[in-house]
């Protein structure tokens, strides 16, 4: 087979008739001459025409070797011809095709790009600030239509940079943005422009215009209108126009991004405002913007305070909420929230699983963030200390949860406290700033260092940072914000002998249906030395919520310390089993397993442990860190 294809490619199948034409004329001339030499041998005649007829045929011989020695060189040169031919060929056909893909995959750029312009379109919901018209006499003050466009879109701009919330914002630009772009090719029109017009013709932008002018007393009324936004007018001194632009500014923000507006006065001390924003409003509202407005009122209404009542109230406005917008994650949190504010724990794990199951699992769809409540319940310390760092980092440092609960870093610190790592958590609240003004930063920063004092054993210093937080717990916004947190007082407050303090605070809670305000009390009691009755108190904790692991994780300590080992390892693996990641009953049950000389086992659950507290310097003494 190779030998015919290279035959066909130097051409020897053009020559092979002309071959087989001399062979058969050479077979000829070798019979002839074989009978010449018969006859040559017996007539001298014959012998001299056969030589005469050899040396002929060498004659021919020689002409024809001549010959094709001379031909060959031209043959090589047309083959080296037609091969040079070919290769131009299709390496012609190669670029044509490649400028042929080129201008498919051109063409195909251009209608993706089309296609995306018209998405985006379709999909816009922006503010767009158009310029302002402003008379000659303020534009020689260098005041014109672009500037107050500007200056207004400054004011829009930090409102929503300070409204710390999950409320979807809306862009806010202004009509000249991007004006230096590509020009579309013999249209001088510019894609800016091609974009600005689809917005227009397929999008949901509200635009946004008015005039300044000038009164005949030298006064400035600036005047605002837009698509959706009823005119208004507002007037001031010709000094003022910074403040005419900060009134026309909210007046614009709360028309345009009503959800936002009120979770910006419900976060910066305005409630009152917010609250009444809200119902003005919520009846005119399209739909799309009800769930964020029932979400941020009903934040409104629990930031003023007012215990489980106000938490009773607020609950079903968060549940109108997700009931509008079923995938409105914070709505979900916010109703763990009210639940747990109205000591309904059991109900607020339930609802956790809830949002995870309708988030499509964890992680899923909800942001991590908004798991915070169910995992405090659950106790699963390090996805808590992650949501709310994640929340800090996706909130311009400061976290959406506002001023509530205080800064989030307090938070964090609460946590890295209650994982055993009281050098991290003292760093986080040294390096925090505290209003201290606000009692939630007060009550959050008392609590952390109580934690911390906790965790070194000193109790003195514990209980006396109790105390500054019992006085920012009497504010009621602190106590609807953390009700139970309260109660931790207890134990310090009897271990330093203050058993009427220790009263107090387990009494405070209200209401007072929580886990930790039973297993407190029941340890307290226990120190008091009254087991019977702190062993109904323990009962009562698990009965109350028994998904919480909290209530199982204090009466196994409480039997470990009586001598009970076999009854403190069974709720020691209850607890693990509803808080999978609570570093606290792993170890507690290595403990057990350690006194009933199960020392293989033990480790198994220290190094577990391990997992999620792992600067806890105890537990690396008995885990992983004895290993050399």
């Amino acid at each position: 087979m190779s030998e015919g294809v290279l035959g066909g490619i130097l051409g020897d199948d053009d020559e092979r008739p002309e071959l087989e034409e001399l062979e058969s004329e050479a077979s000829a001339d070798a019979f002839a001459a074989t009978l010449a030499h018969q006859e040559a041998l017996n007539d001298p005649e014959v012998a001299r025409d056969a030589s005469a007829f050899l040396r002929g045929q060498l004659q021919m011989v020689e002409v024809q070797t001549k010959h094709l020695n001379e031909e060959h060189p031209l043959r090589l040169a047309h083959l080296k011809n037609q091969l040079r031919e070919e290769r131009l060929r299709r390496m012609g056909m190669r670029l044509r095709v490649g400028f042929q893909l080129i201008i498919v995959l051109f063409a195909v750029g251009i209608f993706i790009g089309a296609a995306l312009m018209v998405r985006d379109a379709v999909s816009s919901h922006s503010v767009v600030i158009d310029p302002f018209d402003t008379p000659p006499v303020l534009a020689q003050n260098g005041i014109n239509g672009k500037t107050v466009a500007a200056g207004l879109l400054d004011v829009l701009t930090k409102i929503q940079a300070v409204t710390r919330t999950d409320a979807e914002r809306r862009s806010l630009s202004n009509a000249w943005t991007n004006e230096i772009a590509i020009e579309v090719p013999e249209t001088g029109v510019s894609v800016a422009q091609i974009e600005r017009a689809l917005q227009t013709r397929f999008g949901h932008d509200q635009h946004i215009d008015g005039d300044l002018v000038q009164t005949a007393n030298g006064g400035l009324v600036l005047t605002v209108r837009g698509n959706g936004i009823a005119p208004k007018s507002f007037s001031g001194k010709s000094e003022e126009l910074e403040k005419l632009l900060n009134e026309t500014g909210e007046y614009i923000y709360s028309q345009s991004q009503p959800g936002l507006w009120t979770a910006y006065l419900a976060n910066n001390g305005r409630p009152d405002e917010a609250i009444q924003f809200a119902q003005s409003v919520y009846s005119k509202l399209p739909v799309r913007d009800k769930p964020y407005v029932l979400n941020n009122w009903a934040n409104a209404i629990a930031g003023k305070g007012g215990g489980a009542a106000t938490m009773r109230e607020v609950l079903p406005l968060y549940r109108e909420a997700i009931r509008l917008k079923p995938d409105y994650w914070a709505g979900y949190s916010n109703v763990t929230y009210a639940l747990n504010g109205m000591g309904d724990e059991e109900g607020t794990v339930h609802a956790g699983e809830q949002l995870r199951t309708i988030a499509g699992g964890r992680p899923g769809r909800a942001p991590e963030n908004n798991y915070a409540n169910y995992d405090q319940e659950v106790w699963d310390l390090p996805a808590e200390r992650a949501d709310t760092i994640s929340d800090i980092e996706s909130n311009g440092g400061v976290g959406s949860v506002g001023t509530v609960a205080g800064p989030e870093n307090l938070l964090v610190a609460q946590v890295e406290a209650q994982m055993h790592d009281p050098d991290a958590a003292e760093l986080r609240v040294k390096t925090t700033q505290v209003d201290p003004k606000s009692m939630p930063d007060v009550a959050d920063a008392a609590m952390d260092r109580a934690l911390i004092a906790e965790d070194r054993g000193d109790w003195k210093i514990a209980a006396a940072e109790w105390d500054q937080f019992a006085v920012a717990y009497a504010d009621p916004v602190v106590s609807t914000s953390n009700p139970p947190y309260i109660c931790f007082a207890a134990v310090s407050y009897e271990k330093t002998g203050q058993s009427k303090k220790a009263d107090a605070a387990l009494n405070a809670a209200s209401p007072s249906t929580y886990v930790d305000c039973y297993r407190f009390r029941a340890d307290v009691l226990d120190l008091r030395g009254n087991w019977p009755e702190a062993q109904q108190w323990y009962a009562k904790a698990i009965k109350l919520a028994p998904s919480i692991p909290s209530g199982y994780y204090s009466w196994g300590m409480a039997l470990m310390r009586h001598g009970d080992l076999q009854g403190a390892a069974v709720q020691f693996a209850m607890a693990n089993q509803k808080g999978p990641h609570w570093a606290d009953p792993l170890k507690a049950w290595g403990d057990v397993l350690m006194k009933q000389g199960k020392a293989k086992e033990a480790q198994e659950k220290y190094n577990e442990a391990l997992k999620y507290a792992p600067h806890w310097t105890e537990l690396k003494e008995q885990g992983l860190g004895t290993r050399h």
